[in-house]
């Protein structure tokens, strides 16, 4: 398979002089398409830099970063605006669903943004509503759903214009356990049923352990990888606690 992502030699430095935090220094990471990774590391890792410059929310002090045969570092403006809204997709800790719109339409939004025909709007709103267990819901807004019905519409949001690739931050963080089991099964269904590629940054190995590979970073830096290859998710998870154990400080939470 072909790479989805490819990030070679990130760098990401914050303050001047004698004060120089280097967020990220020298990271390399490449996902193929269809893949589901997981991105940890305790507090200060860079995996939320990681993320942000992935998503264009930052940029990188030096490196690249390809996504679907793209080079952001080259994208500006409109041009850069435009690939966001058509080729990234976006899970949020927090839904940031619009308030004033029902789930259909905040699901709608996405596909109106980029100017699809109505008639394939409706048709793609209610595949993915379908697909994610949140049709009863497509005529409520936010306040009238759990958190989890919430987080299932931010991700139809994020899945209805068929992305290169999902960004996922912390996704089940503000769920309880059984919304955050639902959410993820529904994740886990978008890759392996529709070839999604999702990068996800999470604390929580529970969560992790649905990934096919995790990644870890320490200082700015990459520590380990993990494949889950023929592992149960209950032996990946275990393999997970034992790299949790052995990088320490700031990853006790996921314990």
């Amino acid at each position: 398979m072909s790479d989805i992502l490819t990030v070679t030699d990130l760098k990401k430095v914050y303050g001047k002089g004698g004060s120089l935090t280097r967020a990220l220094d020298g990271v390399s990471l490449s996902l193929e398409a269809g893949e589901f990774v997981g991105v940890m590391g305790p507090s200060g890792s860079g995996k939320t830099t990681l993320l942000n410059c992935v998503s264009t929310i930052d940029r990188p002090s030096a490196g690249s970063i390809v996504i679907d045969g793209r080079e952001l570092t080259r994208l500006k403006g409109k041009e850069l605006a435009k690939f966001r809204r058509e080729r990234l997709g976006f899970i949020f800790q927090d839904c940031n669903l619009l308030d004033t719109l029902t789930t259909y339409e905040n699901i709608a939004l996405s596909l109106s943004i980029i100017r699809a025909p109505a008639q394939k709007i409706d048709r793609r709103v209610r595949e993915m509503a379908e697909f994610l267990g949140i049709t009863e819901c497509l005529n409520k807004y936010p306040y009238q759903m759990s958190g989890g019905q919430q987080q299932r519409c931010a991700a139809a949001r994020a899945m209805v214009t068929h992305p290169a690739l999902v960004l996922a931050d912390e996704p089940t963080g503000a769920l309880d356990s059984k919304s955050s089991q639902m959410l993820l099964d529904r994740l886990d269904a978008l890759n392996r049923d529709l070839g999604t590629t999702i990068l996800m940054v999470t604390h929580d190995a529970f969560t992790a352990s649905c990934c096919r590979r995790v990644v870890f970073l320490r200082d700015g830096k990459l520590f380990l990888e993990l494949h889950r290859e023929n592992d149960s998710r209950k032996a990946f998870f275990q393999k997970i606690i034992q790299v949790v154990t052995e990088m320490g400080g700031g990853m006790a939470d996921v314990l």
